[in-house]
């Protein structure tokens, strides 16, 4: 059998992925390892045999593929993110990204750890591939020849050692700290707003306008004076129904449909007059809602103020849905391929807002080939540029920080001309957990060898408990600094500690402790300076220790 899938790397990929994704499924005490238990699984079966391991291409276009459609995804946010309160939050990570590799140094120094190991410890203790990816790359460009295969193989045992502590030393401190500061969530999500995010999950109130002085400004116009992140959608005005615009003017008397979350939605109340228990029916004979698909390339990539829906079909989009998550829309919100928008408007121009968007299914599950190669492409050659550090230190971004950064550029810019950069996000997910299987799949099957071998040794706990003091330490100092000292709230810093430990793992179980999309946001404005950050450090202290 072992002559098998050694002669048929294919079929060993494969029976890897089948049988290490659904073990990664299975929760013990809420917790799972999800698609990294397929590393460990290639590292058990790359131990029975050193021949049996996949060819190097397997991990390297896993790689690539996995951190470019990170970057694609994660590109807007991370703009946004550098706004307000972004830089500090990010140099509130990378200040902790440094304390951690400084505290892996000592216990190099201390524990007497190879350079390789190291690097794969502090990869593993923060749970980020990516950075293994750059280790790798690393010894690749200055390990001797008939050592590369060994040098190779060592970070992976690190990273395989310290890694289940770097998922569950996280939930460990996350927990801690919430029930010795007694945290509110719920509390905390009422008085924090977020410009463009909602904290809480869209609702529909019908609210009854009673204020004398409602007519006197539009709708715009007073939305801004009064600072509402809702929408308005339908009035009932006595026997007519009709919609409201940005010119619209309410009057006394009226019946509106808004959208938002409950703390927006009663600060309109309060102004406006009162919320209603009366629903604002709909003939669907004259007026008509349905989602619809965006999937126009000539619509991807605007924003959806651009399109002026209201002038040019009396329309007006109410949600819009990415993924799993419903969005309130605004005029500078930049529609994707794949997004599913809500859109009420008359009954005979709903077959051109329709044409509008596309509303085809089957193109938001295709991939254009020209421009995700090409950024792809962009993303490689950037990897192999050196870039020269003082003390003679050369510096490449290899096959994982180039191709983050270029998707990073890309997924901001959405689209240059007649070119779109982004993903579906369908089709971007599908991609991202193929690239994380290949990748996972490649490194455990060529590491799995070493890795016993250095178990049998008596090494491993060592390494397991330096891993265990980088995860904690990290973890523990961003939640007492974030919080005690910077104010920043809990929901949306625990999802900082996910975004700094890069686990989606660690803000699934950040999202149920909430409640809110708070975490997301925290998460998704350190992500990419967090990941940058390790693929940096990791490659720096193998030049440093080597």
């Amino acid at each position: 059998m072992i002559k098998i899938f050694i002669d048929n790397p294919l079929l060993l990929l494969f029976v890897v992925a089948a049988i290490g994704y659904p073990l990664g499924r299975i929760r013990i005490r809420g917790s799972s390892l999800g698609v990294a238990a397929v590393l460990f699984v290639g590292l058990g079966i790359g131990a029975l045999h050193p021949e049996l391991k996949l060819p190097e291409i397997v991990y390297v276009l896993g790689l690539a593929l996995f951190v470019y459609t990170i970057g694609l995804a994660s590109g807007p946010a991370f703009v946004a993110s550098l706004k307000e309160d972004g830089v500090r939050n990010n140099l509130l990570i990378l200040g902790v990204l440094v304390l951690a590799a400084a505290l892996t140094v000592a216990a190099q120094r201390f524990l007497a750890l190879p350079a390789t190991i190291t690097a794969g410890l502090f990869a593993g203790s923060l749970t980020n591939t990516p950075a293994l990816a750059g280790a790798l790359e690393t010894i690749k460009h200055v390990a001797p020849q008939n050592l590369m295969e060994q040098l190779l193989a060592e970070p992976v045992v690190g990273y395989s050692i310290a890694y289940p502590m770097g998922v569950m030393g996280v939930v460990l401190a996350i927990s801690l700290v919430q029930k010795l500061w007694r945290i509110d969530y719920a509390e905390e999500a009422a008085r924090t707003r977020i410009a463009g995010a909602a904290t809480e999950s869209l609702r529909s109130r019908t609210i009854r306008v009673t204020w004398p002085q409602a007519g006197r400004q539009t709708v715009a116009a007073l939305s801004h004076q009064q600072k509402w992140d809702v929408v308005f959608g339908r009035i009932k005005r006595g026997d007519e129904c009709l919609l409201t615009g940005p010119e619209v003017r309410f009057r006394p008397g009226d019946l509106v449909l808004a959208v938002g979350t409950d703390v927006e939605l009663q600060h309109v109340a309060e102004v406006l007059g009162e919320v209603s228990e009366e629903e604002i029916t709909v003939d669907r004979s004259e007026f008509d809602y349905r989602r619809i698909f965006v999937s126009n390339p000539r619509v991807a990539g605007r924003r959806l103020g651009s399109l002026n829906l209201f002038e040019r079909f009396g329309a007006t989009v109410t949600r819009v849905r990415r993924g799993d998550d419903d969005f309130l829309p605004h005029d500078d919100m930049v529609l994707e391929l794949g997004d599913r928008v809500r859109v009420v408007t008359h009954r005979d121009r709903m077959g051109e807002v329709t044409a509008l968007f596309g509303d085809s299914y089957r193109a938001v599950s295709e991939v254009d080939i020209l421009t995700f190669s090409l950024g792809l492409a962009l993303g490689l050659l950037l990897g192999i540029v050196p870039f020269p550090l003082p003390g003679g230190v050369t510096l490449k971004l290899g096959f994982a920080g180039g191709p983050l950064i270029v998707a990073l550029v890309l997924g901001t810019l959405g689209r240059s001309g007649g070119m779109i950069w982004s993903l579906p996000y369908s089709a971007n997910m599908t991609l991202r957990q193929i690239g994380l299987v290949l990748f996972l799949a490649g490194i455990g099957t060529r590491a799995g060898y070493g890795f016993v071998s250095t178990l049998a040794k008596g090494g491993g706990f060592a390494i397991f408990a330096a891993g265990a003091v980088v995860t904690c330490f990290a973890a523990l100092t961003t939640l007492w600094v974030g919080h005690r000292i910077l104010k920043i709230p809990m929901g949306i810093l625990i999802g900082m500690v996910a975004g700094l430990q890069t686990q989606p793992a660690v803000l699934g179980y950040a999202l149920e402790q909430t409640g809110n999309d708070l975490p997301n946001i925290g998460y998704a404005s350190v992500y990419p300076v967090a990941t940058i950050g390790k693929i940096l450090i990791v490659q720096v202290l193998l030049s440093l220790l080597m």
